[in-house]
């Protein structure tokens, strides 16, 4: 027995031994990596020197003799800190995931391969000015410069991340920086899946309670939608489930492609006598951010804010005299056509002149360790034929049919990367509108502030659809009907507009931005109808604002929805007790009942309340919509609808129907529904929190879910590598947090504002900032997470144009400096 001990003991320290050597060689492989922010580094390509001086944050402030070194610097940094986010999004772009992620990703590269997002970047750098086309070639040279000194140099292949998989990294060309952009726009556009969406619903529904599901943001024209049964006779529902989303899926859920607020006020509305303008783009959360600080100074003035890596220059933010933010404009930039193929030659599809050929391409697809597939992809006249379940419109085309995509970011003549250069070089609000004309997708919201005025412009192009449009841009249409053709864009001049406001207050929190005297489509659907409510009051009724009064509006959790909601759906429940007092829920009830009538719809991340309200009106919308839509289709409805739930509860247009259960002999009241819904609220709130309410915690429920996309799979670290914290808000708060909707933990904050800052020109050297999580990439840097806890509790730095004052506290100083 001893000599069993004494071998069994020495076999379990010669395992701890290995386990603590392998955990030291992977420690320091993964640390060569880790960016010396205090070095002198001679690179080719630059015509003079560049310094990047890191703050207490590591916020870059880069500063060199010419525009051009300045955007090498860039380059530089974001290869530094972000290699292994850039590498990811180049790759999504160009649709070559599946050569590391295997089967998982492989649906994913055929639908970009289908959309040819790389193709259309490459054709998109010759189209912009020369001086952009400079500036991204900096930039490349710069990401180049990093790559070539980690090969030279043996740091750690630029990323952790890049151990796990032994394909190399391809240099850095301008192609792939508009890349980014364009898989920027496509998570940015959700009408092909609102349209999807709309057409599954409308055959299952009457138009009116159609319109009680997805009803008009207020005050927009009611019109009668198409029946897209008529439009497609003989086609029935296909309930089928949500598909499983892989990470790096760049097509957003329904109802998740993207969202913000931004807001100015005028010199006459500002306790300073000067501009304030305040931003927060909300996007999916990840670790890291998509976000990362940056100071710009090129020998013309600088500029500071947002950047994302892989884009050369500043996404929102300021300079000295004028300052910019995004939201964006849910301008309706995507049509789903239905192509009618030839029965007798399936390659050919129908057109107003006949039958025409489908244009073909075979594309290659490596998939991990199996063979590369070979893929035939097809292209109409309107744009490329959708492959597999994109978007979901595989469920709505009729047998013998193939559906096409337009979409206005597939047009090879749009110049963003113009407009992104120069919003950062403008120095009014005539300089800002001017940077938006080459313009065409993605279309956001562009407020902007210099020192006197404000103004808020759509920037993007809107297609012109012809009144006679079959789909109305709400469904899906007819693509051998001419009259469904789009007939170009709308001008930018224009576009929605809104310059010098008489209030002196601009907002906008992606509601609508058109009155029904604009002549033109823009869209059907916005992407809010709640927050603005909540923002009009805070902002409208103050007289002055400071940059603190902005700050307490972006990091409101007061939630108007449930102000109006829960005196609808209580009405009937408060101090009523229960049918059958001695029930097991009852004590529960009870108690719920008692709090949310002296709750004051704040989300906070320490009560109960929140959490109760957001499990009600949950389960509240499932059991109103299942009977009519049918289990799977009802599974699907996982974001919650607002003014659904308003309108059947107001009885508007005899929306109260949908409380009826149609399969039972009684005849339920909308009182039982919500009834129902608050018993299975509470169950599922015990079974997850325990049995006493005072102890429910809505931050518990409600994680900010900032996941390592790759790294969280992967057992130990998936702890270092994610960055998870209970948060407030909600899905209608203005400190937005979008609930996940399904999955382990349906309240999960899957969807928030990353960035946040706000201006103000009267001091603009204490301008404030923060993002979601920290600025580096690497797990192992102290600044990779060191911002989320500021973030969470609605906290902000300081960024300041004053170099003095940067280097005062700087950690590091890098100098480049002209090689061969």
């Amino acid at each position: 027995m001893r000599k069993v001990l004494k071998w069994g003991g020495r076999i379990f320290l010669g395992a701890l031994a290995l386990l603590v050597l392998a955990l030291g060689v992977a420690y320091y492989l993964a640390s060569g990596s880790l960016p010396d922010y205090e070095a002198e580094v001679e690179v080719a390509g630059l015509s003079g020197p560049v310094e990047i001086v890191r703050d207490a944050h590591a916020v870059p402030h880069i500063s060199g003799e010419t525009d051009e070194d300045v955007y090498f610097g860039l380059g530089y940094v974001h290869a530094q800190d972000r290699l292994w986010q850039m590498t990811m999004l180049r790759r999504t772009a160009q649709g070559r995931l599946s050569e590391l992620f295997g089967e998982a990703t492989f649906e994913t590269d055929v639908l970009l391969r289908a959309l040819d997002i790389y193709g259309v970047a490459r054709e998109m750098v010759g189209n912009q000015s020369a001086e952009t086309q400079a500036a991204m070639r900096a930039y490349a040279a710069g990401v180049n410069a990093r790559l070539e000194q980690v090969r030279e140099d043996a740091l750690g292949r630029g990323a952790p991340e890049f151990f796990l998989f032994s394909s190399g990294i391809a240099p850095w060309t301008p192609a792939d920086s508009v890349a980014v952009n364009r898989i920027m726009a496509l998570q940015l556009s959700g009408h092909a899946t609102y349209e999807v969406r709309r057409a599954e619903l409308s055959l299952l529904l009457d138009e009116e309670r159609l319109r009680d599901l997805l009803p008009e943001a207020p005050r927009l024209a009611g019109l009668s939608g198409p029946d897209f049964a008529e439009l497609f006779p003989g086609l029935d529902p296909v309930p089928a489930p949500l598909p499983e989303r892989h990470a790096f899926d760049p097509v957003a859920p329904y109802g998740m492609a993207g969202a913000s607020n931004a807001w100015a006020a005028d010199p006459d509305r500002s306790a300073s006598d000067a501009t304030l303008l305040a931003n927060d783009p909300h996007l999916g959360l990840s670790a890291p951010s998509i976000w990362m600080l940056a100071r710009l100074e090129f020998p013309g003035g600088g500029a500071i804010g947002g950047t994302i890596p892989g884009l050369p220059g500043i996404i929102a933010g300021r300079n000295a005299d004028f300052a910019w933010g995004l939201t964006t404009a849910y301008t309706d930039d995507q049509d789903i056509y239905i192509e009618e193929l030839d029965p007798e030659d399936p390659s050919r599809y129908r057109t107003p002149d006949g039958w025409a050929e489908i244009e073909t391409r075979d594309v290659l697809i490596g998939v991990g360790d199996a063979p590369a597939r070979t893929v035939t992809l097809g292209r109409t006249r309107h744009g490329p034929i959708l492959p597999g379940d994109a978007f979901g419109a595989d469920r709505i085309t009729p047998p013998g049919h193939v559906a096409a995509l337009a979409w206005t970011a597939l047009d090879p003549t749009d110049r963003s990367m113009d407009t992104l250069m120069g919003m950062a070089r403008a120095r009014s609000i005539e300089e800002g509108r001017a940077a938006l004309d080459g313009m065409i997708a993605p279309s956001q919201n562009f407020t902007m502030a210099d020192r006197q005025r404000i103004a808020l412009h759509v920037g993007g192009r809107a297609p012109l659809r012809q009144p006679g449009h079959q789909g109305q841009g709400r469904m899906p249409s007819p693509g051998w009907v001419a009259g469904n053709d789009w007939q170009g864009y709308v001008d930018p001049d224009e576009m929605p507009q809104d310059y010098d406001p008489r209030s002196g207050i601009l907002i906008n929190t992606n509601n609508r931005t058109t009155s029904r005297a604009y002549p033109y489509h823009l869209s059907h659907v916005w992407g809010d109808t709640q927050r603005i409510q909540r923002a009009r009051r805070l902002l409208t009724e103050r007289e002055f604002h400071t940059a603190d009064s902005f700050v307490e509006a972006q990091v409101d959790t007061i939630s108007q929805t449930a102000r109006i909601l829960l005196p609808l759906i209580g009405r009937d429940l408060w101090w009523t007790g229960s049918p059958v007092d001695d029930d097991a829920l009852a004590p529960l009830r009870r108690t719920a009942l008692e709090r949310l009538a002296d709750w004051n719809g704040e989300m906070s991340e320490h009560g109960p309340e929140p959490l109760i309200y957001a499990a009600w009106v949950r389960h509240l919308q499932r059991h109103l919509v299942r009977d009519e839509l049918g289990g799977a289709m009802a599974d699907r409805m996982t974001r919650l609808e607002p003014l659904f739930i308003e309108r059947v509860f107001r009885d508007i247009d005899g929306a109260a129907e949908w409380c009826d259960i149609r399969t039972s002999d009684a005849t339920e009241t909308c009182s039982d529904m919500a009834r129902r819904a608050l018993d299975d609220a509470l169950a599922e709130l015990r079974d997850a929190q325990g049995s006493r309410v005072e102890a429910w915690n809505w931050g518990e429920a409600h994680l900010a879910m900032q996941e390592h996309q790759v790294l969280r799979q992967v057992p130990g670290l998936s702890f270092l590598a994610s960055i998870i914290q209970p948060t407030g808000g909600g899905d209608n708060t203005l400190m937005r947090g979008r609930l996940a909707g399904d999955g382990d933990n349906p309240y999960a904050n899957v969807h928030a504002s990353g960035l946040r800052f706000v201006v103000d020109f009267g001091d603009p050297e204490n301008s404030r900032y923060i993002i979601s999580t920290g600025q580096s990439g690497h797990l192992l840097s102290r600044h990779y997470d060191d911002l989320s806890v500021l973030w969470r509790r609605g906290e902000y730095i300081p960024m300041t144009l004053d170099m003095g004052r940067v280097r005062a506290e700087a950690i590091g100083t890098t100098r480049l400096l002209p090689g061969e």
